[in-house]
């Protein structure tokens, strides 16, 4: 299976990567939609993330035309036994966003994990207020199978965490 569309490609998460992921995790625009913490991260601290995650699926979505790295996607906790993950996915490069490249990195995955490596279930959790990617995954058929409610105060207020999930069965149903 080749990772890849007509405009990007994923490619294994290298040691070179530290330094565009310590800028894109210290870019509070990027994990606003993210993370639950707005800490600052300095390049130890990312370096030793590297290590604890370098031998996992992490990919690094780069975009064909300028081979830039846009973004990452990873599969944290992929279980075999299982046969269930979890996907995280982002667009680092803000100028990137909005232009469908989410959405082509997020297919590419979701081919992979149900049709390469035969899961049953993926999941992922989403802030309410990220709209956005809310919609996104409804999209692809995902469904919210729980909520954390008030979990994150951000901007003043206070939201809640979407759990969302997907199977194998209704995923293929809608292709």
């Amino acid at each position: 299976m080749g990772f890849e569309t007509e405009r990007i490609y994923f490619r294994k998460l290298e040691k070179d990567d530290i330094s565009i992921l310590h800028r894109w995790q210290n870019d509070t625009d990027v994990y606003m939609n993210m993370s639950d913490s707005f800490d600052l991260y300095s390049l130890e601290d990312i370096e030793k993330f590297y290590d604890e995650i370098k031998d996992g699926k992490n990919y690094i979505i780069v975009e064909k035309n300028t081979n830039k790295e846009i973004g990452r996607v990873a599969l944290p906790f992929l279980d075999y036994e299982q046969r269930n993950t979890e996907i995280l996915i982002m667009i680092g490069e803000k100028n990137y966003w909005g232009k469908g490249y989410g959405k082509e990195a997020f297919q590419i995955i979701l081919d992979y994990v149900f049709n390469e490596l035969n899961l049953h279930r993926v999941g992922l959790k989403v802030f309410s207020f990220n709209e956005k990617a809310y919609k996104m995954y409804e999209k692809f058929g995902f469904k919210i199978e729980g909520e954390i409610r008030e979990s994150l105060y951000r901007n003043g207020k206070w939201h809640d965490t979407y759990l969302m999930g997907l199977l194998k069965s209704e995923y293929l149903n809608q292709k």
